[in-house]
């Protein structure tokens, strides 16, 4: 459906220059067809202003003249560009109604606004809040919460007890409440420690395909309000994550770990238990945390990609560092013993420069 530029800064705020074209879809500055609205976000593609063929595009303030195209001018052109697809893009609204195989405990609470598709099941004592939207094969499991709005897609599980918040997108395989790995060592065996607290995960949380976040052994696990997190995510049990952060595909995050509000985790990387992460805190894809961050910054902990038989090199003189680093200590010590006993404006022969 096709919308007035005019109509969607009513809608979205920002300042609109130039003329009033019909919207209908959004694209890259490079690929948009008429009808659609572009963005320009990164000054990098600034010349693909020329030559696009968008009917209207979205800049920032310091791009406003770039172009005479109809411009929607914004403080943050990409947020805009992501809030227009909202706009032009609507979710499906949820059709109240429980489907025939859907199976729903006798002492479940699930408001009459809820969906619940085929093959889910809600447990004793769940609870299903209004507008929720339980997709097909979901589960979820005794005594748990599904805030009001929130939609689970498909064969997501929710386990004992946990609580999901309002407007939350758990995406297809999510599993919210397995056992934490908890297990006691004892004469060469392991004896399981029963995970006994829960999940609890706040509003407008969107966790990704296959992600899993652990019940916490004693205390809950939880996942502040407005956390994005990607799939394949692990996340440890009674690991705390604040508000607003962002976890990218592949991120393992060990048990007990404190991550502050507004961080941001790049994919594959590894969080030892126990840490704690400060607020604003940025970590670089394939970093491995080994130990707390207490102030806000970016941190990396890799090795740039190299040719094997260099790495091979570069590995056996690592193996000789220690070694290395008590030569230095001690060269250093006999420089400062020659210098203390060298006479005013005088050199320690060993120190001379050939030719002198």
């Amino acid at each position: 459906m096709a919308h007035r530029l005019s109509d969607i800064v009513s809608v979205l705020g920002g300042e609109q220059l130039g003329g009033d074209p019909l919207i209908d879809s959004v694209g890259s500055l490079a690929e948009a067809r008429e009808g659609a609205i572009g963005f320009l976000a990164n000054p990098r593609y600034r010349a693909q202003l020329g030559i696009t063929r968008a009917s209207a595009v979205i800049l920032g303030e310091s791009e406003r003249d770039a172009t005479a195209l109809p411009r929607i001018v914004a403080r943050n052109p990409y947020a805009y560009y992501a809030r227009v697809v909202q706009h032009l893009h609507p979710p499906p609204p949820v059709v109240a109604g429980v489907h025939p195989t859907a199976i729903i405990d006798a002492s479940a609470r699930v408001d009459p606004s809820a969906a619940v598709g085929p093959g889910a099941s809600i447990g004793a004592g769940a609870t299903v809040e209004a507008g929720a939207s339980i997709g097909p094969g979901c589960h979820v499991l005794a005594g748990a919460t599904i805030g009001g709005g929130t939609i689970l897609v498909a064969n997501v599980t929710v386990c004992t007890g946990c609580r999901i918040g309002e407007r939350c997108l758990l995406h297809p395989g999510a599993v919210i409440g397995a056992d934490g790995f908890g297990f006691a060592p004892d004469q060469g065996r392991w004896v399981k420690i029963p995970q006994v607290g829960a999940v609890v995960i706040g509003d407008d949380v969107e966790i990704g395909a296959n992600t899993t976040i652990d019940r916490g052994a004693l205390d809950d696990t939880v996942v502040g309000e407005g956390c994005k997190i990607d799939n394949l995510v692990q996340v440890g049990h009674n690991v705390r994550i604040g508000p607003f952060s962002v976890i990218a595909g592949c991120v393992g995050i060990a048990g007990s770990a404190r991550i502050g509000t507004g961080c941001r985790i790049g994919g594959a990387a590894g969080i030892l238990g126990h840490l704690e992460i400060a607020d604003g805190v940025e970590v670089s894809p394939f970093t491995l945390v080994t130990r707390s961050i207490r102030e806000p910054g970016k941190v990396t902990g890799y090795m740039p990609p190299q040719p094997h038989e260099r790495w091979l090199e570069n590995a056996a003189q690592v193996r000789q560092l220690a070694r290395m680093a008590d030569r230095i200590r001690t060269l250093e010590a006999r420089m400062a013993a020659l210098d203390a006993g060298a006479g005013p404006g005088q050199r320690p022969a060993s120190t001379a420069s050939e030719g002198e």
